[in-house]
């Protein structure tokens, strides 16, 4: 369910909420393939899925900096702001990968509201994000994003 805000200013009022969670959405070895061409990243673990069969983790996994990228769908899913005209990225604090990401698996985000903070024409706003894989007691990535809203 998504926590819809009317404002800015509303959204200040926020901080330290668990905003909630994102639908889940599930990781494609197409997706892994189309990432490591954008990358050139095609480390066999990801691509190779005969011999990732065999592999450390059993089959292929999702780069973490895929697992990373998911992020603004999948936070689109937990939070709106209304009342600006426009959000944009703006970084990441504290990134961690802290699982593997096996292929075919299912993963969704969950964020905290760390910090509103006003800047000339609207707040840049930090959430604490944890994506998690289902039915796995360890997060994917915990990672701290950074967003501008403007007025």
């Amino acid at each position: 369910m998504t926590t819809s805000v009317a404002s800015i200013e509303e959204l200040a009022t926020m901080v330290g909420q668990h905003l909630g969670y994102s639908d889940f959405q599930t990781v494609t070895q197409e997706q892994v393939n189309l990432f490591a061409t954008a990358t050139g990243d095609h480390q066999w673990i990801h691509e190779d899925v005969e011999r990732a069969a065999h592999g450390p983790f059993g089959g292929t996994i999702a780069h973490g900096y895929l697992t990373l990228s998911l992020l603004p769908v999948l936070l689109s899913g937990v939070l709106r702001v209304d009342g600006v005209s426009m959000g944009v990225n703006y970084g990441t604090n504290k990134v961690r990968f802290t699982s593997p990401v096996p292929v075919g698996s299912s993963i969704r985000a969950g964020a905290t509201l760390a910090s509103v903070e006003p800047f000339d024409g609207g707040v840049t706003v930090a959430l604490d994000a944890v994506i998690e894989i289902r039915d796995s007691p360890k997060p994917a990535c915990v990672a701290q994003v950074i967003y501008r809203y403007y007025r």
